[in-house]
């Protein structure tokens, strides 16, 4: 097995359900032009809210991915 690289990149996914969704759309949205996806790393949730209700979910997510030498 030869050495690899990876790279990581900060994204941040929302969604009107859960941060879980939020995340979820971040990584699968990412997946359709990067290959080889490795790790998604949650690293922070939070919540957009209007005249006091939460109208939606944002995660913030560290991705990496093989690095292509």
């Amino acid at each position: 097995m030869g050495d690899s690289i990876y790279k990581i990149i900060e994204l941040v996914g929302t969604s009107d359900v859960s941060w879980e969704a939020a995340a979820k759309n971040a990584v699968e949205t990412a997946g359709k032009s990067l290959k080889d996806l490795r790790i998604a790393d949650v690293v922070k949730m939070d919540m957009k809210v209007e005249n006091g209700k939460v109208v939606s979910y944002r995660t913030r997510v560290n991705l990496s991915f093989k690095y292509e030498l």
